[in-house]
């Protein structure tokens, strides 16, 4: 029987592929160049005579062949970190405490399915989210009030870690009857006559007004809510319009309720990092809580890019 060509490092790299949907990102997630990737999917290509996934679709789509592999790859994924997580607990013991502060209104659309997975894994660890929304959660880390943080900057300071998380794209959305919905691209100047809708936040932590409005020197009429559906019914309503993630919103555009268009030509990219203290860096039930972050997130949220 020939030897396999199959390396863990081939597995991984598909997992990339099926959860980024793209090369270029599914490279960064597996810290290799592009042109290295392309190369060890064509080697497996020609090993086995078949094409492994569909070069002209966007996202990317594997073929049979390659969704028979990744399944392959998710199996023995999920039998090596059950392994390692085993032998984590035998070197750290299986208790703990995580409690996770947040500045994002819409981060409870991804976490709390991704702490649902992690307590199957570590049910000695107390999982909790620390009350109320926080706009300085890493003052929570450094006064001992909260053990991770979900911030939008990597800001730095003394004995904080920071972890980047996933970026993804904000998107201007407007009612389908709103004379701005037949655009495709929004600039800075089609927000000066409208109503903006936004969570009830500082400006410095609004990426739109951060980033496109205020170095424009435009500051719309405002309009606040806590809700991420109450934001698109207003916006729904022609009671103004709003810049939400992609991902946030993308249900709400398949079932015709907005309008999106991209924010600046560019389009308008924002991130999230998980901060920590110093000294919980290495804690195991902390590195497999934020891996179980990025799998799922991946996994089930369209349109997310890999930080470096």
């Amino acid at each position: 029987m020939n030897q396999s060509l199959l390396e863990l490092r081939h597995l991984k790299t598909l997992l990339a592929l099926a959860e980024t949907g793209s090369v270029s990102q599914a490279a960064k997630r597996v810290f290799l160049t592009q042109s290295a990737l392309s190369h060890q999917i064509k080697a497996l290509e020609e090993h086995y005579g078949l094409s492994l996934f569909e070069r002209k679709t966007q996202p990317l789509r594997l073929t049979p062949a390659g969704e028979r592999l990744l399944l392959l790859a998710r199996e023995v994924h999920a039998r090596i970190s059950a392994a390692e997580r085993d032998l984590a607990r035998l070197r750290e013991g299986e208790a703990g405490e995580l409690r996770i502060a947040v500045e994002c209104h819409t981060c409870f659309d991804w976490l709390m399915p991704a702490m649902d997975s992690f307590r199957q894994h570590w049910p000695a660890v107390e999982l909790d989210i620390v009350s109320g929304f926080h706009t300085d959660p890493v003052g929570l880390l450094l006064t001992g009030r909260a053990d991770l943080a979900i911030v939008s900057e990597a800001e730095a300071h003394p004995g904080v870690a920071h972890q980047p998380l996933f970026g993804y794209e904000m998107v201007a959305i407007a009612a389908h009857d709103h004379p701005l919905a037949a655009q495709k691209v929004w600039h800075a100047e089609d927000f000066a006559a409208e109503t903006l809708i936004s969570y009830p936040v500082p400006d410095a932590m609004l990426d739109l007004v951060r980033k496109v409005l205020k170095p424009a020197g435009i500051n719309p009429a405002r309009r606040t809510s806590e809700l991420t559906i109450a934001i698109i019914q207003l916006v729904a309503s022609r009671r103004g319009v709003a810049a939400l993630p992609f991902w946030a919103v993308k249900p709400y555009l398949e079932r015709g309720y907005v309008s999106a268009a991209r924010i600046g030509e560019a389009g308008l990219h924002s991130e999230l990092y998980a901060a920590l203290r110093s000294d919980d860096a290495n804690l195991a039930y902390m590195h497999d809580f934020l891996a179980t972050v990025r799998e799922q997130s991946f996994a089930t949220l369209p349109g997310l890019s890999v930080l470096d």
